[in-house]
């Protein structure tokens, strides 16, 4: 692939947000506008939220839980459901929230010539570079992960050229100083943040100096300059006449764990500002700069992906994006999403930082849509998909990080709100680790089928354990990933419960986010044994008993879970030959529905094998046909996946294409449809940055599965991918592959395994078995030979 295509490029500045270069380095983001007058940098802090440590677990739920289930069980769900809205559920948790904004107030006269802003995926760097009266000037931006800053570089080629005057702010409460070279932003975060969807009387709320109980945060801003005057103004920094400037942007917060409240046991956010400018300020530019791109390039270059001739790329994004859309092919584009998306994962999720959220790392809103928090029934998992398949292990840790925390909160859930042993979480977590199932305050009792699903903890167990299968760590399974998934089991075997036939169902349960309609043609999200709960349940104690015996432990405990999967109901079949999503066959209230959580056993789980189960296949097929081809950005993504397990490559590049629709629109909006934002940030809308990593991760399963002990080689490859190769991928079991294709067939495979052993290597209706040892390359030609 040309380094051409492996850029974003524009010839005009962002007008909006959605039009603004990210940058990232895991801790810190920031959103780069690329303007000539007064450029603007928008940038977060990933430990930035509202609130502090709380715990909503309650003693009345587990009473009200035992009526619920009685109701249900009479098949008085409307009641049941009204019972949990108001007895189980409770207040809404956390936000993600904007830290601040650096300006930079250029004064040109004159007409802006040659403009161009460009971000490199292979080096994660922003470039804006235009000419002035016959100048040009050129602005570099990047978030390095060496240092824990980001940088901005300042050069023109005619001497004396730079002069500006700089200023930050913040919608939060905070005071600016500004120094010998230095801007300081100190600032506190408000107690209680309402989600922006919910109408209460008092959505901001900040803690008097009494209570003292939230973040309090600091930015700072250093200036070096070459040459020309620098000095502060008031509240400003001002640069006249130098020959090149390199700015210097931290930030940290009093956040000291999710168990600490920050106001009162947290570390000094300006001791932190002070370490990070200490280690970094009397490095030069370019030693900043390479040992940024160094960094990055050591987890970016593992992956190349080409999808056959690229003469698009002279064209700048935006343009490309309209043309897509207008039916102009152009598979260097779909190559370039991929490898966006993997260019923001490394940048919102490293080790030691928070998970990538609703948004990854970059907000810009008081009260950010869904609170721009971790919504475990599908956006969580679906950001940290592309994680292991496309060579990012390391980009995992913060997500498996978060699980152990999660644990801990929700072993006091588990036991308070349903008595049951082990632990849970439902699908709104924040930074304090939120197990309980908010959303009390809604005014529907609808709310329920988002907010009553204790299903979140098991499925998150799935990335312990696909962390082991790509990587075949035995101590990170046996101090870490078990003892967690174990716990998860344990919750999810109390909390079955036997039905009229003996067989053990969930219940209450809910199909995340969706209702039916009754015989009465009320709407209703309640009811008993949705196949996702069943579904997550039967994979996780799947995972358990191979974990155990790969440990060589818990062999009693292993029995009762394979007792217990012997006496669950297998998947069904509606009336429409569909995949059943509920316990029974109700009518969906919106057959179009984004949210497709009864086709989890296909994907992300792997409890339906379409090269085994006909009958099955057919009915995913089918639940997928009437859910159709719209939906928002990251159910487009799901799709994608769907389809690829389905080994239909066509549809699935379809479904790509689809996700591709140029979208303008940046507030809540389901009649539409997802697409892409002019920056190819993901269109829920608006921006949700699930769908960029969901494309990513569907785009590795078009051309490589191994779910099912196999190697499985473009098990979904489109027609109109006719020529191509990928370079580093991963496969379960520890194992690089690298696969070279034309006319539709492959022509070069190679892998790479990490361990001594065997593998299956599968393309088309041909398998073949290798013993391999660990380090070798082992090629194929044509004839799997």
């Amino acid at each position: 692939m040309t380094d051409d295509n492996m850029k974003l490029w524009y010839k005009k500045a962002a007008s909006v947000w959605e039009e603004a270069i990210p940058v990232g380095n895991g801790r810190m983001g920031g959103m780069v506008f690329g303007s000539t007058g007064k450029e603007h940098i928008q940038f977060n802090e990933d430990t930035l939220w509202s609130g502090y440590p709380a715990d909503y677990s309650t003693h009345e739920a587990e009473a009200y839980l035992h009526k619920a289930r009685k109701l249900i069980m009479e098949n008085r769900l409307l009641e049941a459901q009204s019972l949990i809205k108001k007895h189980i559920l409770v207040p809404f948790n956390q936000s993600y929230m904007p830290m601040g904004s650096l300006y930079l107030d250029f004064k040109h006269t004159g007409e802006i010539n040659e403009y161009k802003r460009e971000l490199d995926l292979r080096t994660a760097v922003a470039k804006t570079q235009f000419c002035v009266n016959g100048i040009e000037y050129v602005k570099e931006v990047f978030a390095t992960a060496v240092d824990g800053i980001i940088a901005v570089n300042l050069k023109a080629d005619r001497p004396g050229s730079i002069s500006f005057s700089a200023s930050a702010g913040s919608i939060l409460k905070h005071e600016i100083s500004a120094g010998e070279k230095i801007l300081i932003m100190k600032g506190k975060c408000p107690s209680h943040v309402d989600p922006s969807y919910y109408k209460g009387p008092d959505p901001v709320v900040y803690d008097d100096d009494v209570d003292n109980r939230a973040l309090t945060f600091e930015a700072r801003v250093f200036f070096k300059s070459c040459g020309g005057k620098t000095y502060s103004r008031k509240n400003n920094i001002i640069v006249e006449n130098a020959d090149e400037v390199t700015i210097l942007l931290a930030a940290a917060t009093s956040y000291n764990g999710y168990d600490k409240i920050p106001g009162r046991e947290g570390k000094n956010p300006s001791r932190l500002c002070e370490e990070f400018l200490f280690n970094v300020k009397d490095k030069d530019y370019k030693k900043i700069k390479e040992q940024h791109i160094k960094d990055y390039a050591n987890l970016f270059g593992r992956v190349e992906l080409e999808l056959g001739p690229n003469d698009k790329a002279c064209f700048p994004t935006d343009e490309r994006l309209l043309n897509f859309s207008k039916g102009q092919e152009d598979n260097g584009l779909i190559a370039l999403l991929f490898q966006y998306g993997r260019y923001l994962m490394i940048s919102s999720s490293r080790p030691g930082t928070q998970p990538a959220n609703l948004q990854g790392i970059w907000n810009r809103e008081l009260r950010p849509p869904w609170s721009s928090n971790w919504t475990t029934n599908i956006n969580t998992e679906m950001n940290y998909w592309p994680v292991e398949a496309c060579n990012m292990k390391e980009c995992h840790e913060p997500l498996l990080n978060m699980i152990a925390e999660l644990s801990v909160t929700g072993k006091r859930t588990a036991g308070i709100h349903y008595g049951c042993r082990g632990w849970t979480a439902h699908h709104n977590v924040d930074i304090w680790r939120q197990s309980t199932p908010v959303g009390k305050l809604s005014s529907s009792d609808l709310i329920v089928a988002c907010a009553f699903w204790p299903m979140g903890g098991a499925w998150l167990c799935r990335h312990l354990w696909e962390h082991y299968a790509f990587n075949g760590d035995i101590d990170y399974l046996r101090e870490k990933a078990y003892p967690i998934m174990k716990g998860a089991a344990l919750f999810c075997k109390d909390w079955l419960v036997e039905d009229s036939s003996g067989n053990l169902i969930t219940c209450p349960s809910t199909s995340p986010e969706n209702v039916f309609k009754l015989s009465g043609g009320e709407y209703c999200g309640v009811c008993s044994n949705s196949t996702m709960d069943i579904s997550i349940i039967r994979d996780l104690f799947k995972s358990c008993i191979k974990a155990a015996g790969i440990l060589g432990q818990d062999k009693e405990f292993s029995e009762e879970l394979a007792g217990i999967m012997g006496r669950l109901k297998d998947f069904e079949t509606g009336k429409h030959g569909q995949l059943m999503e509920w316990g029974e066959d109700y009518e969906e209230a919106d057959m179009h529905h984004r949210h497709l959580s009864h086709l989890y056993g296909l994907y992300p789980g792997d409890l339906i094998d379409a090269k085994k189960d006909e009958l099955l296949k057919e009915a995913c097929r089918k639940a997928l046909e009437r859910r159709g081809d719209g939906g928002t950005g990251w159910s487009l993504a799901w799709k994608i996946n769907l389809w690829a397990r389905l080994m239909d490559g066509d549809r699935a590049n379809k479904l790509i294409k689809r996700q591709l629709k140029p979208v303008v629109t940046t507030g809540i909006d389901y009649s539409n449809g997802g697409g892409t934002y002019p920056n190819l940030f993901d269109a829920h809308p608006p921006f949700q940055i699930d769908g960029n990593f969901g494309v990513t991760a569907g785009i590795a399963e078009m051309l490589l599965q191994s779910h099912n002990a196999a190697i499985h080689i473009l098990p979904a490859l489109p027609s109109l991918w006719k020529d191509g190769c990928v370079k580093g991928l991963r496969a379960r079991g520890g194992y690089t592959v690298d696969i070279e294709w034309a006319m539709g067939e492959y022509v070069n495979i190679c892998i790479t395994p990490d361990f001594d052993g065997k593998f299956l290597l599968k393309y088309k209706d041909k398998a073949i078995e290798v013993k391999a040892r660990k380090g070798k390359k082992y090629k194929f030609n044509r004839d799997l030979a």
